[in-house]
């Protein structure tokens, strides 16, 4: 059997680990959380170099991929610098390719719905999920982007994909060499909850991103909300449903209750291909489309 391991920064208590079935063939995905220990995570990576068909990076980035350019979070590199035979994704490319469907499918799905509401999107960081910001703005959406919000602690809303990549441009060279945990939960910080914005979460119709983003700052009232991200738990669906959230869309599959992240699901489809490296998005992009993934909707309230 072939085996996908994502070693995440997140909490342990996120782990687990299924086998899914893909194209006849039987993949084992597991997620190992190790609470934002980065030196921990390393030395995981290191143990099972060789051992697993295709590695993914959770709860960090090796990068931004914005639009065209790729801008490298350097403090990441680290943990993966003893990694030589297996390959290693952060998930990049599957945001890439699902998430840009996101806007497509809500339209397909809830269209009257969104419509009634108004088409306004907060996403929670367009930067590293460049797919949800182009799917958005090429669909209509009046936008605002929550980068410097969230990322940096700076209260200045984004409202274009052109001022996203110009602020990219200006200060990722910089944001780039930040200790990740500077910048992003990890460990038990992910289950934290410190709402903030509220306002502009009440203003939008769509909030998208990161699902421990969502989790940590959005306010316990999300009455008649739709709510599109990943990497969701069965406790994390009750959180959703308590605060109010009308519909929860998932890009991935949910699978046992959940939906794994874009690195875990990208680490399985290279283990499914046997190429033994990192795909290229018109083979992500063929493989998805054999196995029909599309984004999945749970209406809640």
């Amino acid at each position: 059997m072939k085996r996908a391991v994502s070693i995440s920064l997140g909490s342990s208590k996120r782990n687990k680990a299924v086998t899914v079935k893909l194209l006849g063939e039987e993949i084992s995905i597991e997620r190992i959380g190790t609470d934002g220990d980065m030196e921990a995570a390393a030395q995981l990576y290191k143990e099972l170099d060789g051992k697993v068909e295709a590695f993914g990076v959770g709860g960090a980035d090796l990068g931004l991929l914005v639009d065209t350019k790729w801008y490298p979070l350097h403090s990441v590199s680290k943990m993966v610098r003893f990694v030589e035979k297996t390959p290693i994704v952060d998930g990049t490319g599957l945001k890439i390719t699902l998430e840009g469907k996101a806007a497509a499918f809500l339209d397909q799905q809830i269209s009257e719905y969104i419509n009634a509401r108004g088409r306004t999107a907060f996403v929670m960081t367009g930067a590293d999920r460049w797919g949800l910001t182009r799917s958005f703005a090429e669909a209509g959406y009046e936008c605002v982007f929550g980068d410097l919000m969230f990322s940096l602690g700076i209260p200045i809303a984004i409202k274009s994909p052109q001022q996203l990549k110009t602020m990219a441009a200006l200060l990722m060279p910089i944001a780039g060499r930040l200790p990740f945990s500077w910048v992003y939960p990890t460990g038990e910080k992910q289950e934290e909850r410190k709402p903030k914005h509220e306002k502009l979460f009440q203003w939008a119709t769509v909030t998208a991103g990161d699902c421990h983003y969502i989790k940590r700052y959005m306010p316990n009232d999300m009455q008649g909300k739709v709510i599109v991200t990943n990497t969701t738990t069965s406790a994390d669906t009750a959180l959703f449903t308590e605060c109010g959230v009308k519909y929860l869309v998932t890009a991935t599959p949910v699978l046992e209750g959940r939906s794994f992240g874009t690195n875990m699901m990208e680490a399985a489809l290279i283990a499914l291909s046997g190429k033994g490296r990192v795909l290229t998005h018109d083979e992500l992009s063929e493989l998805l489309a054999q196995l029909k993934f599309e984004p999945q909707i749970q209406e809640l309230n």
